[in-house]
């Protein structure tokens, strides 16, 4: 049987040329507008230094009745320049809230708040000088509600809670122990280091101000150590929260005067020469 030749056969491969496209390009030069600054909007100021604005008024205590009249006539302002109270209406027609400087008829007006909210336009100067001056019910049935000073009383408390954080994640424990103790009491020496930290970060979080007050108080120290003090049973504090005295021997140690906290006081009198010594003397039974 003869065999199948197989023919052989070469492929030769072509080699690849590559296309170069040129792409002119013109670059044309781009100017870019900068954008303009913002220039905040000024009310006008009229002569009397009355700022010329739309204003919002709100019921106290977060109400919101269906409606809610206020006072607009028989209430009074006492004007320490002239020295006497004058009468106060709520007239359209009038320039002034001031029945002493109105001329001609007095046509009176209902003020009324809708849904715990007045809103007074800024041509209402008459109105909105009443509310925010003179009404005898202003900041305690309602008040002006001021954007701006809330937005700079927000930004303050914010920066604040900021400046005590940031001091709490610095404390040393001792530290931290005293400072926390005036908010958790005797608890405080069961708690470990990691429990001691969050629990004064939270506290710096919710009462910055008190925070930072007793980080910078001189004494809180002091007062941390008496309060271990009388945990150990070294010394002892009167029922009536007037007294300290030797727990082994009921020896008076010092009289907390009146209208003192018992701890600030004796944190203050360890600093004495008589309280440098029982001081000394406290630490070597603590130790």
């Amino acid at each position: 049987m003869a065999k199948k030749q197989t023919k052989k056969v070469e492929v030769v491969e072509e080699p690849l040329v590559e296309e170069t496209v040129m792409v002119e390009e013109t670059l044309e030069e781009i100017h870019v507008e900068p954008k303009p600054k913002r220039v905040e909007k000024k009310n006008k100021i009229l002569s009397d230094g009355w700022e010329l604005k739309d204003r919002i008024y709100r019921l106290k205590g977060n109400k919101k009745p269906l409606s809610r009249s206020v006072k607009g006539a028989n209430i009074h302002w006492f004007d320490e320049e002239k020295g006497y109270e004058r009468e106060l209406k709520y007239c359209s027609n009038q320039r002034t809230c001031f029945v002493d400087e109105m001329k001609g008829d007095q046509r009176m007006e209902h003020i009324v708040f809708r849904s715990g909210l007045l809103i007074v336009e800024k041509e209402k100067t008459v109105l909105q000088k009443l509310l925010s001056l003179y009404h005898p019910d202003r900041d305690t049935l309602f008040y002006e509600e001021k954007p701006v000073a809330q937005a700079t009383s927000q930004i303050e408390y914010l920066e604040m809670e900021v400046e005590a954080l940031n001091a709490a994640i610095n404390l040393d424990i001792d530290m931290a122990e005293a400072v926390l103790r005036v908010e958790s009491g005797s608890k405080v020496s069961d708690m470990s280091s990691k429990e001691l930290k969050r629990d004064l970060l939270l506290y710096a979080r919710r009462n910055p101000g008190l925070f930072l007050e007793l980080v910078n108080d001189e004494n809180v120290m002091l007062r941390n150590f008496g309060i271990k003090a009388v945990e150990m049973g070294v010394i002892k504090l009167s029922s009536d929260q007037r007294t300290f005295t030797w727990a082994s021997n009921n020896r008076k140690l010092m009289t907390v005067p009146f209208d003192e906290h018992p701890y600030s006081a004796l944190g203050a009198w360890f600093k004495t020469d008589e309280g440098l010594e029982v001081y000394s003397n406290i630490e070597k039974r603590l130790n």
